[in-house]
């Protein structure tokens, strides 16, 4: 696995737009190398804010949508559309905007789907849907060219809290009950399976991250801090504004 590096922006706005051109390169380079791209999409305020100025770069007409797989790390389990879903967000801010082939567009299971209300059945079925996009007889899990996270301030990533029991779960897909942070039913990818990504970013935004981003930094505990426990297999960027960054080592740092 990679060592984490740091890239420090002078604040939200600006770290939005510089992860929005980090994205459409990556999306760019993994086209010219494989003919197609996979992401992995996140939720919060500073992912809603990247997809906002991804949808207004004029270098994402440079992208082949149609050639672009989307799936998510982690979802809240409610109906289809509801306003707290991560991929209602993703659709509106950026999905809705480009042109993607649907059938490429893998938003985890609602609560008012084909799974019902049960959230096992859920994420046994997105590991499926997983499993299908993977090459056929060499991996269970498709390629991912890039996987984003958000950090909590607790220092979970995805729907991984501190020391939950989905911590421990092996399989590449688990339902969350108990999330302390609401709504208390999800559906998420295991931390094994968010460390098989070619490159994995954890972007973090505002003062109330610095305390787990600066801990995740200095090696602290995955069960008791996740975000400790990510890595990508090629790269993993840590994508901060300034805020966020003020418990991480000067050393660290790559100031932009």
């Amino acid at each position: 696995m990679s060592e984490a590096s740091v890239a420090v922006h002078a604040d939200a706005e600006l770290l939005a737009q510089a992860v929005a051109a980090r994205f459409v390169v990556k999306l760019l380079d993994a086209q010219a190398e494989r003919g197609q791209a996979a992401v992995v999409l996140t939720g919060g305020r500073i992912a809603a804010a990247v997809y906002r100025a991804v949808a207004t770069l004029p270098a994402r007409d440079a992208v082949d949508w149609s050639r672009v797989d989307v799936w998510w790390g982690d979802e809240r389990f409610l109906p289809a559309g509801d306003p707290e879903r991560n991929e209602t967000q993703a659709r509106a801010a950026l999905l809705d905007a480009v042109p993607l082939d649907p059938a490429r567009v893998h938003p985890m299971p609602a609560s008012d789907g084909p799974a019902g209300p049960d959230p096992e059945e859920a994420a046994a079925r997105y590991a499926a849907e997983l499993a299908a996009a993977a090459r056929p007889g060499t991996a269970e899990l498709p390629h991912f060219d890039v996987l984003m996270l958000g950090v909590g301030e607790d220092g979970h990533v995805a729907s991984v809290f501190p020391e939950h029991p989905v911590h421990y779960e092996s399989r590449p897909v688990s339902a969350v009950r108990g999330s302390p942070k609401p709504p208390p039913v999800r559906t998420t990818l295991t931390l094994p399976t968010i460390n098989t990504a070619e490159e994995v970013w954890l972007v973090a935004s505002g003062a109330d991250k610095a305390r787990s981003v600066g801990m995740a930094l200095a090696g602290a505990g995955p069960v008791q801090l996740p975000a400790a426990g990510v890595r990508g297999v090629s790269r993993t960027l840590w994508l901060l504004d300034r805020p966020a960054a003020a418990d991480v080592p000067t050393r660290l740092r790559s100031l932009r």
